[in-house]
């Protein structure tokens, strides 16, 4: 956890310092300002050196952010899964034998069923009750 911690801080200074170079450079269109008085901008790290060490350096640092994202990937996958409060305190219990329960009748001692009004005895459909026709 430790070591995760330490590679994310280490992630997130590298994933600044990307912002911070990019925001930096110069793009292909900056040039286009040269005639409006925007040609001194480029000499604070020289005619052509600004670009050369602002390349490389963000090149380094893309493949140092791709280098920690895999450490991370790897770090966070040998992790194991958190358990829950209800599992923890499943595993904490002792473990009593349970018997089934006892039904409270046999199967012959069940009571008998009231008569379903408008049932014939031997049959299994309802009557129709006496003045209506059967529905067609």
């Amino acid at each position: 956890m430790l070591l995760q911690s330490i590679v994310l801080m280490f992630h997130v200074g590298v994933a600044i310092m990307i912002v911070v170079l990019v925001l930096l450079q110069r793009g292909k269109g900056a040039s286009a300002g040269t005639g409006f008085g925007a040609g001194a901008s480029g000499t604070v790290f020289g005619a052509r050196g600004s670009a050369s060490f602002l390349s490389r350096a963000t090149a380094v640092l893309a493949t140092l952010f791709f280098a920690t994202s895999l450490s991370l990937a790897y770090l966070a996958g040998q992790q194991t899964a958190p358990t829950s409060l209800i599992e923890q305190s499943l595993e904490n219990q002792p473990t009593v034998p349970t018997t089934a329960p006892q039904p409270q009748f046999e199967t012959t001692e069940l009571p008998d069923l009231p008569e379903l009004p408008g049932l014939d005895p031997g049959s299994e459909m309802p009557q129709e009750p006496p003045g209506t026709e059967p529905a067609n």
